[in-house]
């Protein structure tokens, strides 16, 4: 009896509904999306600390915000940013640390020395509220149509246990940075509710209702091309005849000048029509079709 209850499994509850992992075509799109912000980031870090820096993606997943949070230091910098009609928070985190080494090359100082983890004072706080609107606009720059909506700057948190920026339970896309100024190298995640950008991405396998297949068939077939043949009465000989054919022999045809040529699709008749002319072209205008007959 022990042996067997140390070998049962624990069951893990999985809502089909809401899957925790990205498709791999969202994935690609968003990993380009945010390997294009990284660029710009460490371009603009670059500019403001005079000092070489880049930004590289290392991560990208989907995760409830509370796996996010739990992943955190608990003592680091979260900027939690408003999104237009949405009631959750992105979250913008890095080291409070690094910001204020950032901030030291900023005015002029050195950030050899370490910076201890510490709330940013007033003055602090303004400079790094605009350096995160400046984050903002490149990340809308780069997720392009998957972010139309306008993201502002709400407040920033500094125990990642006790920020609320959504429900437990809700999912995030997560994108994990690896941030390098000169020598000094720290890491960065940005967390955006994934109702936001995954309905910018749309259905990876679309479904139509089976009330709307025939519809959709009889649309399809509408717009197949298929090929018009305007011939007149075929004529029956024998391999022989063809054989002797010679340039400027005469092939009679069983086709009487007042008769209307045959209009087929693939060798079916389908409507008869009398020679006219299109302008410089010659045409056919159709004289009676099968249905009409019948």
């Amino acid at each position: 009896m022990g042996e067997q209850e140390g070998r049962r499994r624990t069951v893990d509850v999985y809502d089909f509904r809401r899957p925790t992992t990205l498709p791999r075509q969202h994935s690609r799109v968003l990993e380009v999306a945010f390997e294009t912000f990284a660029r710009q980031w460490g371009t603009q870090l670059t500019a403001k600390v005079r000092l070489k820096s880049t930004a590289t993606l290392e991560q990208l997943s989907m995760q409830s915000y509370d796996e996010y949070s739990a992943s955190l230091p608990s003592v680091t910098s979260m900027i939690l940013c408003r999104i237009e009609d949405c009631e959750s928070r992105l979250v913008v985190q890095f080291p409070a640390s690094a910001a204020l080494s950032w901030l030291s090359r900023m005015l002029g100082g050195s950030a050899d020395t370490a910076v201890p983890e510490r709330k940013f004072t007033q003055i602090e706080h303004s400079l790094i509220s605009r350096m995160v609107e400046e984050v903002l606009e490149d990340l809308k720059y780069s997720l392009g149509n998957l972010l139309t909506q306008s993201v502002t700057m709400d407040g920033i948190q500094y125990n990642s246990q006790f920020a609320q920026a959504a429900a437990p339970s809700e999912l995030m896309v997560v994108a994990a940075f690896s941030v390098n100024v000169g020598e000094t190298q720290c890491a960065a995640t940005l967390a955006i509710p994934a109702d936001v950008l995954l309905s910018g991405l749309g259905e990876v396998n679309p479904t139509v209702h089976s009330v709307d297949n025939e519809a959709l068939v009889r649309t399809q077939l509408a717009q197949v091309p298929v090929e018009v043949a305007v011939q007149l009465t075929p004529a029956q000989v024998t391999p022989a005849q063809i054989l002797a054919l010679g340039v400027g022999d005469v092939l009679p045809l069983p086709h009487l000048e007042n008769r209307p040529f045959d209009v087929t699709i693939n060798g079916t008749r389908l409507a008869t029509a009398a020679a006219a002319r299109n302008g410089s072209r010659a045409a056919a205008v159709i004289v009676t079709t099968e249905e009409h007959q019948r």
